[in-house]
């Protein structure tokens, strides 16, 4: 199991998915969101689900929730949040990519250093801002980018310390954006392999 603290981002509008994608049945559980927390659970010590209200999910865990009302769904403030509630470096991980698996975190993890703003997954297909090391030098950035309403991630990562991570496998990083993807990853999910 890994020390490090694992934020299972679970907050966005899901405004291409047409309704909350964290809620949505996966695998053999009610919700994205506690298949996601329930094998997160199993890699790292201490997980816990950054969310705007924790009362839209029915399951015991750990919540963070964002620390003031805002109209941003944007994962901004739950960065300022996870940093101000743990106090440390983190795991962040969105509640959509539910195929990124302990190979893909190890090497993640292995390959962070505390002098990096940032360790972050990279695929041919682009950053992937939320797979990846957060260091808490990072929270003055965060809290500017909410002053200024600017709620980029990549420009944030391109801007700050950030070591890229190559990998090759994009099938693991399926993002679960549209409804097309969802029912994708069901056919994953329901088959035997990846």
């Amino acid at each position: 199991m890994f020390k490090t603290p694992c934020v299972l981002f679970a907050g966005g509008k899901s405004s291409r998915m047409g309704e909350d994608k964290s809620l949505l049945p996966f695998g053999d559980f009610e919700t994205l969101t506690e298949f996601q927390y329930s094998r997160l659970s199993q890699i790292f010590s201490h997980v816990y689900i950054s969310c705007k209200d924790k009362n839209k999910f029915h399951f015991n865990a750990k919540f963070i929730e964002d620390s003031k009302t805002s109209g941003t769904y944007a994962p901004t403030l739950g960065f300022i949040s996870a940093f101000e509630s743990l106090g440390e470096s983190f795991f962040a991980i969105s509640v959509d990519s539910p195929f990124v698996d302990i190979e893909i975190i190890k090497r993640i993890l292995s390959a962070d250093k505390e002098t990096d703003d940032a360790t972050i997954a990279k695929t041919d297909e682009g950053v992937q801002p939320l797979c990846g090391v957060y260091h808490p030098t990072l929270l003055p950035a965060f809290k500017d980018m909410l002053t200024k309403e600017t709620h980029k991630l990549g420009f944030l990562l391109k801007n700050v310390k950030t070591q890229f991570l190559d990998f090759q496998d994009t099938k693991k990083f399926l993002n679960l954006n549209h409804p097309h993807e969802y029912q994708k990853a069901l056919q994953i999910i329901n088959s035997t392999s990846l």
